[in-house]
């Protein structure tokens, strides 16, 4: 016979929704044994990375065995609820190029000479299998947003017209997905923020959170299963995961411009300054280069995002996060010398996130995704720069995790949680 199931999802952001969609999509769910809850520490969902990410799906993203699932789940998932339209899902091109600035280029920007801070960071996308599909080409004509006398050395993700790169808009993706989540019968709780998991050697019995209106401590009794996917505050409910943040500063254009993603490798002077330090006096500079990465999007927005920190602890909800005036001016800095059509477009946001890193013994891993050692307790989190990307096939998963008690549509047997003692 059926049993009753009182499922808690921990976090609002892309992971947690799609879970929780998937849950009610499961052949096995029935809205009348079974209760899901959707936690979220912040006033509204996607409120992290969720919403401030770049959006960019690729076939050639991390884990190879969760991506071509999660790929593939995306063009469905647009397909039947209209994705091109409520989310901006759309197929563009994608690649990378170099660019050389001369000192005449940035005389505007007044350079000065000094030695200054620590070479830049790259983010973790620009790692791993994209280097291998990368064709050496030409400029294409129609990516006309950037200064063709300095770029050069074009190289093509993948074969021109390929079907391996695609985007959406992470925080209309999110809140879409989990309006058809709600619709399904998830029940969202906002501001409410998981504090701790009661669980006994049978398995978990309850889950507290504080409600950060009323500023009490509320507890969901008869829990069956919780799952954490809760991104860089996973740790903060299950500390043994432990999963880092990595934060990560976004500008946002008010731009429409053709549909590309594309990496850079900017040479800048040796005495560069950005604009906006040289009139305040000072005299920082970046050791010649730096690669932000610039996504076109629909609805009118072209998103850029530069070097990571860790120079700010992760604070306790994700509305909490501040970002550093200073590094998006200086992203908008660099975009500015090799793309004069983004350094005269407004600037809609500047914002940060925290990305979240499962580390071990010092070395990035793949994300946790499965059973943990606690019966009834899920974890779905650490997964880094790729988190929107493999949103659908994590959700898709962690549904039959719970309703199966095993992941059927892809093998993660590599990202067990318990093979770290989660």
């Amino acid at each position: 016979m059926e049993t009753k199931r009182n499922i808690v999802i921990v976090g609002g952001g892309i992971i947690g929704c799609t879970t929780a969609y998937y849950l009610t999509r499961h052949p096995k769910f029935n809205p009348g044994l079974h209760t899901i809850t959707l936690l979220e520490a912040a006033p509204s969902l996607a409120p992290g990375a969720s919403g401030k990410a770049g959006g960019l799906l690729a076939l050639w993203a991390y884990p190879t065995c969760l991506v071509p699932l999660s790929y593939r789940l995306h063009a469905e998932l647009a397909a039947e609820h209209d994705g091109a339209r409520k989310w901006g899902y759309r197929r563009l091109g994608c690649g990378s190029f170099e660019a050389v600035v001369s000192r005449q280029k940035v005389q505007a920007l007044r350079a000065a000479g000094a030695d200054g801070d620590k070479a830049w960071e790259k983010l973790p996308k620009q790692n791993g299998a994209a280097k291998d599909l990368l064709e050496a080409g030409s400029l294409p004509l129609d990516l006309d947003w950037v200064d063709r006398d300095i770029v050069g050395n074009w190289a093509e993700m993948g074969t021109p017209g390929s079907t391996e790169t695609a985007q959406v808009h992470p925080f209309h993706f999110t809140t879409s997905i989990a309006e058809l989540a709600q619709q399904g019968g998830v029940q969202v709780r906002t501001n409410a923020k998981a504090t701790g998991i009661n669980s006994s050697k049978t398995g978990v019995e309850s889950i507290e959170y504080l409600d950060r209106e009323s500023n009490e401590t509320k507890i969901i009794d008869a829990v069956t299963d919780v799952v954490v996917a809760a991104g860089p505050w996973t740790s903060r409910v299950l500390p043994r995961a432990k999963i880092e943040g990595l934060r990560a500063h976004s500008v946002v254009y008010e731009a429409e411009v053709s549909p590309y993603a594309v990496f850079t490798d900017i040479q800048l002077p040796a005495d560069f300054v950005p604009e906006h330090r040289a009139k305040l006096g000072q005299k920082r500079r970046h050791k010649g280069r730096v690669d932000p990465e610039i996504y076109a999007r629909p609805f009118g927005e072209v998103y850029a995002c530069g070097e990571p920190d860790t120079l700010i602890p992760l604070p306790d909800t994700a509305d909490q996060v501040e970002h550093d005036e200073a590094q998006c001016d200086d992203l908008i800095s660099y975009i500015s010398t090799f793309s004069p059509v983004l350094g005269s477009a407004p600037i809609k946001a500047k914002q940060a996130c925290y990305l979240p890193r499962h580390m071990r013994f010092g070395q990035e891993a793949s994300p946790l995704l499965g059973r943990t050692t606690v019966p009834g307790v899920w974890v779905a989190a650490g997964h880094t720069c790729w988190g929107i990307q493999n949103g659908p096939g994590t959700g898709k998963l962690m549904a039959e995790f719970v309703f199966d008690g095993a992941a059927t549509s892809a093998d993660v047997e590599k990202l067990d949680p318990r093979k770290f003692k989660v």
